[in-house]
């Protein structure tokens, strides 16, 4: 065997077992010297020539050593790195002349930069979509866009869009009938670049042949998963073209890109940990515009958490279209940590096989929470069926982890959780609540709810305003049914309940709702709680805005108050800041208070024994 070999080898081509049995074993020596002593930063041939002898085992060779050696009257060539490994002349005799070969440039490569042209955002949607445009922007940033927050100063303007309902899109299409005339308003001006709209996101993926065959407003369209391509599909945009990439991926998250925050001045932020969902609910678009679910590693994730810590960010949300579902396979030895199957809350189930192995959402939480202690954590959005113990003992165990879980019911009937696949029955929500609340008294609980759905009588839908009135929510997001296209109820249910019905069913659950978050409201009157200051509030200038624990807006007046509770020196408050305020007024969605004091969440946990008010419910 030659060292020629031996070097095609440490290169990156295999020798098969057999031929490596028939080698001697003088030659065997070789071989292992050239892998254990990383011989790729040395020409083999030198160290042949140097000792005349392969069988010897190679020693390390002095750079100067290396350069005194020739053969024929000529130096060898070296190979420091990887990258600057042989080609096709370094196996080539000398004698033999071969021809450079020019690699033709790909034209659309020099073309990415941004040369400093501004993106302007226009964000619809979920707290996903901001996390998602936040990804965009440091994709931009590097590759030289710059970012405005004037509309008429752009020259791209980025729409991220939403597909969950029909309100939704209908929004987005109202906003590109506007560009639309924008655009042929702004193609009149000689001194500024042509206009390019880009739309992405959920809605890019679902109607991604209308937007660019049938309307043509569009020039850029790319899917939740194809965001690291938006500079090529810019650059391609120069020629006229309309660029588009919507393909879902089972592996991207997004892990290596560090998103740049929109809002710079925010004392909270979110944290993608997870995409995609594999729940298939019956009504749902999100399999078939986010894709399957995949976890981000766990280190990435501590790191942007650190990251945003020392930033000075207060509060950081865990986001996934299903949070709780959260599941690292990034490392060998975390496939292999737990063998047992996932534990889902009593009463449960999935339309999947169970998952088996992995880091789990607590493992997640638990290290997350561990970060800084004088930062909040928050998750959203989880699945119901996703709640073991474990989870629920962290957060009451954990002062910094918020007293709030987002509980998405949808319906409170069974009839009409089997059509939309839901995986639980009335009874088992019902029971799922009264353990949260049994482990975590003064939990405070949001939910969803549609109404309308294929097929939904009267009485169905009296047992979704019986579960409102018996879980009373501090917090709901309620909606009208509107069939998408592609989703299973699409394809076996009809869309059969009058939409006069629908709307007329919405404002009653809305009615209720407001009844009894105004009743929860007022029960706070009297009580002091730990509120994050947030920003100023938007109807005075006089007032700032903060949330508690359990996610409760409560607005209170600016001013100078007690750096501490035992303390008679006073400070400013600010954004970022900790202060307990009583509350003196509510309604069904803010509560109004006076700052008493300074404080942390450390401090605050101690104070009141490690527990938050609690609150009493009759279910």
């Amino acid at each position: 065997m030659s060292g020629l070999k031996c070097a095609i080898y440490r290169y990156g081509l295999t020798i098969n077992r057999h031929a490596y049995c028939q080698l001697g074993t003088d030659y065997r020596r070789v071989f292992g010297c050239v892998n254990n002593h990383n011989l790729s930063k040395y020409n083999l041939q030198i160290y042949r020539t140097k000792h005349e002898n392969a069988s010897i085992t190679p020693k390390l060779i002095d750079d100067r050593e290396i350069n005194s050696i020739t053969q024929n009257g000529k130096p060898f060539r070296t190979f420091p790195n990887l990258s600057e490994g042989p080609d096709l002349k370094d196996f080539i005799k000398s004698d033999v002349t071969v021809d450079s070969t020019e690699t033709e440039p790909v034209p659309y490569l020099k073309a990415t930069c941004g040369n400093d042209r501004k993106v302007y955002f226009s964000v619809y949607g979920c707290q996903m979509n901001v996390s998602d445009t936040e990804i965009i922007w440091s994709i931009l940033k590097k590759t030289g866009y710059q970012k405005t927050d004037t509309m008429t100063e752009a020259d791209v303007i980025l729409l991220v869009t939403c597909a969950i309902r029909d309100a939704a899109e209908q929004k987005i299409w109202h906003k590109l009938v506007h560009l639309k005339h924008y655009k042929k308003w702004r193609s009149l001006r000689s001194d500024k670049p042509p206009l390019k709209v880009g739309l992405l996101g959920c809605m890019a993926e679902r109607l991604k042949h209308k937007l660019l065959e049938t309307d043509k407003i569009v020039d850029v369209v790319a899917g939740p998963d194809s965001y690291k391509d938006l500079p090529r599909l810019l650059s391609l945009t120069e020629d006229n073209q309309t660029a588009i990439n919507v393909i879902l991926s089972y592996d991207e998250t997004y892990a290596d890109v560090t998103p740049v925050r929109i809002n710079q001045d925010s004392v909270t932020a979110f944290v993608s940990i997870m995409r995609g969902c594999d729940n298939m609910c019956t009504y749902c678009i999100v399999p078939f515009t986010r894709g399957r679910e995949r976890s981000r590693p766990i280190a990435s994730i501590l790191d942007e958490v650190s990251h945003l810590s020392d930033q000075g960010v207060k509060e950081v949300t865990l986001l996934g279209q299903n949070v709780n579902s959260y599941r690292d396979l990034s490392e060998s030895k975390f496939a292999t940590a737990d063998k047992s199957d996932p534990k889902l809350a009593a009463g449960f189930k999935t339309v999947y096989k169970p998952k088996i192995g992995g880091l789990r959402f607590s493992d997640l939480l638990d290290k997350v929470s561990q970060i800084n202690p004088e930062m909040r954590i928050r998750f959203t959005s989880p699945h119901p069926k996703d709640f073991p113990d474990e989870v629920l003992q962290l957060i009451a165990e954990r002062p910094n982890i918020c007293r709030n879980i987002h509980l998405p019911a949808q319906s409170g009937n069974s009839t009409v959780l089997e059509r939309m696949r839901r995986g639980y029955t009335r009874e088992a929500y019902i029971s799922l609540v009264e353990h949260i609340r049994e482990i975590i008294p003064d939990i405070s609980l949001s939910s969803d709810f549609i109404c309308g759905f294929c097929g939904e009588t009267e009485e169905e839908f009296a047992d979704t305003i019986s579960l409102m009135q018996m879980v009373k929510y501090n917090m709901a997001y309620l909606f009208a049914y509107s069939m998408r296209e592609k989703t299973t109820a699409h394809r076996r249910h009809e869309d059969n309940v009058d939409p006069k019905v629908k709307q007329d069913r919405l404002r009653r659950m809305i009615t209720i709702y407001r009844t009894e978050v105004q009743k929860l409201n007022e029960a706070m009157i009297g009580r002091q709680y730990l509120v994050l200051v947030e920003k100023k509030s938007r109807k005075s200038e006089f007032n700032m805005q903060g949330r508690t624990s359990g996610n409760i807006k409560v607005i209170f007046p600016r001013g100078s108050i007690q750096d501490n509770r035992c303390t008679t020196k006073s400070r400013n408050i600010e954004a970022g800041d900790y202060v307990v305020v009583q509350i003196i007024n509510a309604n069904s969605q803010v509560l109004k208070g006076i700052p008493l004091y300074h404080s942390s969440i450390t401090q605050y946990a101690l104070s009141t024994g490690n527990h938050y008010e609690r609150m009493a419910y009759n279910l």
